[in-house]
């Protein structure tokens, strides 16, 4: 209990500091220690949950459960209500609320198989918990169809919103705050989880790119019948769609140099031919096959190798995460507008 000992705090504003005053129980908000706690306070859920032999994962207070059946196997269903029992009666004894109101039930399976799946209903504190069409995960809305579309619909409501606000204020806004504001409110949500979006077709991409128009032209004053390329070019943006492709190579790169969770450098393997070839020291990947027509072609484990192996050795040897980033935005810069 060292940590919890002896430990006081002040707020500091502005080059002035308060009194110093002790903490006596809990954390402030935003601490360091905070998130350290809240994890070893839910290590015994994990627990619970792999009791019943159900996947799990956890962000915070963020907890999802998901499994693998098929249409027949109902007792898998049995096994998930009784999994959210077991959590239902841990939280109680814990002071932790399980909202019943906020837990949301999705199937992903061909559409020949939802509707069976979807009669099989779970229910929670007397609330049945139908299957939705599309969920909140984390800030990301994921349809059954896993095409993103609810979610671009919803960045796009969000981000045209303050671009609106942002436009009825721009002539007295400077070129620098101006742009601040832009990455504050558009381009941070343009980014958020766009890894996501790698292999979508450029139809659905194509809102998103409209919204970092609409970006430029009010940064810049340009009118709706200019051509907009050699103006996000001068900003020195990336198109959405290169956006997308550099978050997963920065991943990849990130997985393939012990930068990131293990279970992605999992789904990545390096690619070393059967007799000596030049391609040897290429630091080349692995593309699985896949069948693009069930959307294995949107997984991390084919889009990342297979856009790793188009770039220029170069980068791909880069020698730390920085010159990775500078050299890969470089060739992505040089790709959308060459």
């Amino acid at each position: 209990m060292y940590l919890l000992s002896d430990r006081h705090q002040f707020v500091h504003v502005n080059n002035s500091s308060s009194s110093c005053t002790v903490v006596s129980h809990g954390v402030p908000q935003g601490s360091v220690l905070g998130p350290i706690l809240f994890t070893l306070y839910l290590l015994p859920l994990g627990s619970i949950i792999r009791k019943h032999s159900i996947n799990f994962h956890f962000y915070t207070d963020d907890t999802q459960l998901y499994l693998s059946m098929k249409p027949d196997e109902v007792t898998q269903i049995v096994r998930l209500q009784t999994c959210l029992e077991d959590i239902k009666v841990w939280m109680t004894e814990n002071f932790l609320l399980l909202n019943s109101d906020k837990t949301e039930v999705i199937v992903l399976s061909p559409k020949h198989l939802r509707k069976i799946l979807s009669n099989h209903v779970i229910s929670l504190d007397g609330i049945t918990l139908a299957s939705s069409s599309t969920v909140r995960n984390l800030g990301v809305a994921f349809d059954w169809d896993m095409s993103f579309v609810p979610h671009i619909k919803q960045v796009s409501r969000a981000a045209f919103f303050h671009l609106r606000n942002i436009r009825n204020i721009r002539n007295i806004l400077s070129q620098d705050d101006a742009e601040k504001l832009v990455h504050a409110f558009v381009t941070s949500r343009l980014d958020y989880s766009n890894s996501l979006l790698s292999g979508c077709p450029n139809k659905s991409l194509k809102g998103l790119q409209l919204i970092q128009n609409a970006a430029a032209r009010i940064l810049t004053g340009t009118r709706k019948r200019d051509h907009i390329s050699p103006v996000l070019a001068a900003l020195h943006w990336l198109p959405v769609k290169y956006r997308v492709e550099f978050k997963i190579l920065l991943l990849t790169y990130k997985a393939l140099n012990g930068q990131a969770p293990s279970y992605l450098r999992e789904l990545i393997v390096p690619y070393y031919p059967s007799r000596p070839l030049r391609s040897l020291d290429g630091g080349l990947l692995v593309v699985p096959r896949v069948s693009k027509s069930k959307s294995g072609g949107r997984s991390f484990s084919y889009q990342a190798p297979l856009l790793w192996n188009q770039l220029p050795a170069s980068v791909r040897g880069a020698d730390s995460l920085v010159i990775f980033k500078t050299r890969l935005k470089t060739f992505l810069y040089d790709r959308a507008y060459s």
